[in-house]
């Protein structure tokens, strides 16, 4: 890799490669590497000779040097200057070599004594050239390259010609030189050469595709759209300013916050480097010329001509001459017949060069040519323009007028988060009527929601409702969309009250207050609201929906009401269900369509219905792809992942999870879920601790917004947990915890796996007995419910409370709960179920429990879930049950032996050292130490971090000389 570059992958560059290769093995050869500053040009040449076939070659480089006034033959004599060690072993015979002794002082002992000058300038100059012919041709097989021979001086372009027609058989020539310099003089000398006309490798700004892979190397993670797109926009796709670009931005954030964070590409400081390179460029232009280029860059990335002139007040030759000189000095290029600037920075750079005042002037004169050609009849009134140029020229009157046409525009389009972010920019606006302010906020209230403004738009619509008498119909309108913010930004308890508050007020709107109503049935959000009282709002809904006579808000509440059986399992959701897929009014609707899958899906999740929610998802994700609706992307990403860890598919899960719990999410009603997933994962893959502290995280966050679903499944993770942590104790907590919950709620189906954990942290403490009631209830709750998690847990429940009694029937109603979540696919929970299982047969001495347990190990391997297979590891042993060594999902291993790294990792572990601790200590990332941690606990049998404190024998180093 260069020296500099943030990436160690070529990309986008394997058939130029390929060529230049060729290059190489066709001696004597020339080549001419060409293409714009900043493009790889040097990149491609030092990832030729980085092939290891190729990096013995002998190669000589010289550097073209930009100066004032560039020095004779420099860049051949810099080579020649590098050849002193292979001159030392082998000296040139040829006497005329003996030419160039005074010109490299450095090495001139090892050249042929020098030569009598000659009297003719034009003869001495001829002896020169022979002399570096045949040094090269004595040093040849050689690759001599030379960079930069655009800043070269003529001398070294008489050379190159006079060389071209003498080429040493050994020979090859790399040039490399940037275009947009003008004419080459020495490129007819190098097509008409003897040995054949030189290959010309021009290379192009890679594509967004090419792109994307560049950053992802150097961020070392996926890029979603949201960022690659306006990288690729930002960059023009010239390498070396991506690289720039990702390093600012690696300054200022994580390397793995950067892929969810494109708005910090918006508000992006020009990388210095790249400002004085385009300031250099932009000082080679006449006065005028930059004086048409500041305003060519108010104008816009491709600046209308006619517009152009009429700004800058030249004439159309003076605006021509003056873009053909920006173009030739890389500022501008052509794109579809017209000129654009290279890429977004350069036009940044051009435009911060016009002073402040300036700009604003010819911002006005922008707005105003802009007016003049629509009244002209040269097309539609370009309103998000002229709402641009007016702002920035400070006259807010026209700027608020055109802000708000323009969002007008974005809402009809569907573009919400255009249609917010124009309206947000309006509302800073200090002088606006009241009239005028209400007008703009009930707009915003209904585009921040899709447009993902949550944040931005909260303080303006809290501030309106609290200083501002609004008629009713108003009010309850703007709190309507309050609420939905606040829940959006995660605010879940207050986004309900705001909600159930605008129902009074919005009596008289049917629309509005059907889909209010709809939003408040939904039961997986607060707490302490009934399902029963959920259920109310639905028939609200229905009548409301009927008064307003409209179809889209009638299909809101179909949703609602399909939403709502799934939750608690009635068999009836799918029916409802299927029938809003085919029905036409839902079809219509692609962005309602693509959310009801997605919610729909993590319903059917809700309830271990897995091959439903896979189906959804699929279908979601196609209508959310086809309708371009990006506000879905991150919440189908959550849920595709949800869906895997459900599945049991979770290669990569662990990184995928990480991101996703690491990232800021833009809809904040998301991000406990990514959270909680997470962890979940955690749970089962290690280390304990850091499970635990995120669980409680989760839980603690929940209880503050008042958010129902991630709080129950959280503290029934939890307090599995502690039961594999021998803390039964604090697993009866968090299950009592869990279960006050859902009788708040009244939806059994979330409550089956906190009866389980319940009834099983009694069970440690010997006092299951005291549960019996609770499992009779949980049976009764979930009669008839289409749920398999929770049938399977009801099942599990009852055969914990039986096997004392009468232990075949323990058996037979946990293969029962085993073979449920085995239909549904639901392979995690299937493992822990066959692991109780055959430790259950194991101890009564049956015979098919050793192969029980062996086939929860290799569920459990095949999940990566290093604390299970730790765990069932220990029970085979110590049932006498043989363990297929080395095992980890098949994957290879050190067996049962620590790894030299995982020693160290455990001997500090062992002290007492936190993951970050030992993290610095050994220059690790956090993540590593933490995977060393797990694997190590998996391999010493260990359920726990705990139980590696003061442990000071730890099996013997691998006596292999590599790691695995």
């Amino acid at each position: 890799m260069p020296s500099g570059a943030l990436s160690d992958t070529l990309v986008g560059r394997h058939a130029e490669l390929a060529l230049l290769r060729g290059v190489i093995d066709a001696r004597p050869s020339l080549a001419l590497v060409e293409g714009e500053a900043g493009i790889g040009k040097s990149r491609l040449v030092a990832e030729l000779f980085a092939a290891p076939d190729l990096a013995a070659t002998r190669r000589l480089v010289g550097q073209c040097e930009q100066l004032q006034e560039p020095l004779p033959l420099s860049p051949l004599l810099d080579a020649f200057r590098r050849a002193g060690a292979e001159l030392a072993r082998s000296r040139p015979p040829n006497p005329v070599v003996g030419a160039l002794a005074p010109l490299l002082p450095e090495i001139a002992e090892l050249l042929p004594p020098p030569l009598p000058p000659l009297p003719d300038q034009r003869a001495e100059r001829h002896r020169v050239f022979r002399a570096a012919v045949a040094l090269l041709d004595h040093l040849s097989p050689l690759a001599l390259v030379l960079e930069d021979v655009h800043w070269a001086d003529g001398g070294t372009h008489d050379f190159l010609a006079f060389l071209a027609a003498h080429m040493p058989p050994g020979l090859t020539v790399i040039l490399t030189v940037r275009t947009g310099s003008g004419l080459l003089p020495i490129r007819e000398a190098l097509a008409r050469a003897p040995s054949g006309p030189a290959r010309t490798i021009s290379l192009a700004p890679l594509t967004l595709p090419e792109v994307e892979e560049l950053a992802r190397s150097i961020v070392r993670t996926d890029l979603p759209p949201a960022f690659a797109e306006p990288l690729y926009e930002k960059t023009g796709g010239i390498p070396f300013i991506v690289e720039e670009v990702l390093r600012t931005l690696l300054e200022r954030l994580p390397a793995g916050q950067i892929p969810g964070r494109p708005d910090v590409l918006a508000d992006l400081a020009v990388p210095t480097v790249l400002r004085d390179v385009v300031l250099q460029r932009l000082s080679a232009l006449d006065d005028p010329a930059r004086e048409i280029l500041g305003a060519a860059a108010v104008v816009g990335m491709t600046p209308d001509e006619r517009v152009l002139a009429e700004v800058a007040g030249s004439g159309p030759p003076a605006v021509a001459r003056a873009l053909a000189q920006a173009q030739a000095v890389g500022l501008l290029h052509e794109e579809g017949g017209r000129c654009r600037f290279r890429h977004a920075l350069a036009r940044q750079i051009v435009y911060e060069s016009v002073p402040v005042s300036g700009r604003r002037w010819l911002h006005l004169q922008t707005a105003q040519a802009l007016e003049t050609g629509a009244a002209s009849g040269a097309g539609p009134k370009p309103v998000a323009r002229l709402a641009h140029h007016y702002r920035h020229a400070g006259r807010a009157a026209e700027f608020v007028a055109n802000a708000e046409a323009a969002a007008d525009t974005a809402s009809s389009h569907g573009d919400d988060a255009t249609a917010a972010r124009f309206l947000l920019q309006a509302l800073e606006i200090g002088e606006l009527s009241r009239e005028v302010r209400v007008r703009l906020a009930v707009k915003l209230g209904r585009a921040a929601v899709d447009g993902l403004a949550h944040a931005e738009a909260l303080p303006v619509l809290e501030r309106l409702l609290a200083t501002e008498p609004l008629p009713a119909h108003l009010r309850g309108e703007l709190r309507f969309a309050l609420g939905r913010l606040l829940r959006q930004q995660g605010e879940t308890r207050a986004g309900h009250l705001q909600i159930e508050g605008a129902l009074k007020d919005l009596a008289e709107r049917p629309a509005l207050l059907g889909r209010a109503l709809a939003v408040l049935a939904a039961p997986e959000t607060v707490v302490d609201r009934h399902v029963s009282e959920h259920a109310a709002r639905c028939d609200q809904a229905e009548e409301a929906a009927r008064r307003s006579g409209e179809r889209d808000v009638r299909v809101a509440v179909r949703i609602a009401r399909a939403s709502l059986l799934l939750e608690q399992g009635d068999p009836a959701s799918t029916r409802l269900i299927a029938g809003l897929l085919h029905d036409d009014e839902l079809r219509a609707a692609p962005r309602e369509h693509a959310r009801a899958c997605l919610n729909w899906a993590q319903g059917a999740l809700h309830v271990g219905r897995l091959e439903l929610a896979e189906a959804l998802l699929a279908e979601g994700r196609q209508v959310a792809d086809q309708a371009e609706y990006l506000r879905l992307a991150e919440i189908t990403e959550l849920v595709t992942a949800a869906v895997d860890l459900a599945a049991g598919r979770w290669a990569g899960l662990e990184e995928r999870a990480s991101r996703l719990a690491g990232q800021g999410a833009k809809v904040g009603a998301a991000s406990l879920d990514r959270r909680l997933l997470h962890a979940t994962l955690l749970a089962a893959t290690g280390p304990a601790e850091d499970a635990t502290a995120r669980l409680g995280d989760v839980i603690a966050v929940a209880e503050r917004v008042g958010a129902v679903w991630p709080l129950i499944p959280a503290r029934v993770t939890l307090s599995r947990l502690l039961l594999t942590l021998d803390d039964a104790a604090g697993a009866v907590e968090h299950a009592t915890a869990a279960l006050a919950h859902v009788r708040s709620k009244g939806n059994w189906v979330w409550g089956a796996e906190s009866v389980l954990c319940l009834v099983n942290a009694l069970d440690a403490l010997g006092e299951a007995d005291q549960a019996a009631g609770l499992v009779d209830e949980l049976g009764v709750g979930i009669s008839g419910a289409d749920a398999p998690i929770a049938q399977a847990a009801l099942l599990s429940a009852r055969a914990v409370l039986a096997r004392s009694l009468d232990p075949p029937e323990a058996d037979r109603l946990l293969d029962a709960a085993r073979t449920t979540l085995r239909e549904a696919g639901l392979r995690y929970e299937e493992a822990l179920a066959a692991e109780r299982l055959g430790r259950w047969r194991c101890e009564r001495g049956a015979a098919d429990g050793g192969r029980l347990l062996e086939g929860a190990l290799r569920l459990y391997g095949e999940m990566g879930a290093d604390r299970d297979i730790a765990r069932v590891c220990r029970l085979m042993r110590q049932n006498g049950v043989p363990i297929p060594y080395p095992w980890r999902g098949g994957r290879p291993s050190h067996g049962q032996t620590l790894s030299s790294r995982e020693r160290e990792v455990v001997l500090l572990a062992a002290r007492g050292k936190t993951n970050q601790e030992i993290a610095t200590e050994l220059f690790l990332s956090r993540r590593t130490v933490e995977s060393h941690v797990s694997s190590a606990l998996r391999k010493l049998g260990l359920l726990s971090r705990k139980e590696l404190r003061g442990r000071a024998a730890l099996p013997a180093e691998p006596t292999g000389s590599a790691e695995a």
